[in-house]
């Protein structure tokens, strides 16, 4: 087994702003095609270089690191992954669609919805509820990423 095999880190960005967060259509499963911007880290990358690296890539949009939300495992794929997820600030930027140029997995669409749309969306109630109350227990271990609703 390779090393670089062992463990994929992967961010995601939650962008909030006016009860609206930011989300990008891409395949996820062929049940889900919507999803939080965010992708690997990079040999050499630290996190929060990472999580504003893809959120220019992604989206077009200039953020920082506002807090650090959960970290959760992922460890029924191969390789297993190391999920982090932070909640950022808009500093600069215009929303746009990348240019999907070195993408294995193009993004088709990136938009601000309501909170309370997000089920029509493909993410869970769960997910739904952790965004609408602030996500209570951030900056902590949450175990499998499905105790966040992802």
């Amino acid at each position: 087994m390779k090393e670089d095999s062992l463990l994929q880190i992967r961010i995601t960005g939650v962008l909030i702003e006016d009860n609206k967060i930011l989300i990008v259509k891409q395949k996820i499963t062929p049940e889900r095609s919507w999803s939080l911007p965010g992708g690997r880290v990079q040999k050499g990358e630290m996190l929060e270089e990472a999580i504003i690296r893809e959120m220019r890539e992604e989206t077009g949009l200039q953020t920082s690191v506002t807090k650090l939300l959960y970290v959760c495992d992922y460890p029924e794929v191969e390789p297993p992954i190391l999920h982090i997820s932070f909640l950022l600030d808009r500093i600069g930027g215009e929303m746009r669609l990348p240019s999907n140029e070195f993408d294995e997995n193009p993004i088709f669409d990136v938009k601000m919805v309501p909170i309370d749309d997000l089920p029509s969306y493909d993410f869970s109630d769960k997910f739904k509820d952790l965004v609408q109350k602030g996500f209570p227990d951030a900056g902590v271990y949450k175990g499998h990423k499905r105790c966040i609703g992802l």
